[in-house]
């Protein structure tokens, strides 16, 4: 799955988890928020999520540890 993690407007970093064939750059497009805070490739690991990769369109790249705790929390069970 591709990613984007974008800031909203209240400055909380917000997960967008979208299809591979999704260009990053067409997904961006459609959302509402303000800047792109990272963005790449999720899959999911043996310990985890993985995130890697980047766009250059963006001009953003992943960034592993943070990206993938704040998907992680979003999608944690409440």
């Amino acid at each position: 799955m591709n990613y984007l993690i974008v800031e909203d407007f209240s400055g909380q970093a917000v997960p967008f988890i979208f299809p591979r064939r999704v260009d990053h750059g067409d997904m961006r497009e459609q959302l509402p928020y303000g800047q792109v805070l990272s963005c790449g490739v999720l899959e999911l690991g043996p310990t985890g999520f993985v995130c890697s990769g980047g766009n250059n369109e963006l001009g953003v790249k992943a960034r592993p540890d943070e990206d993938a705790a704040i998907i992680a929390e979003a999608l944690r069970r409440r």
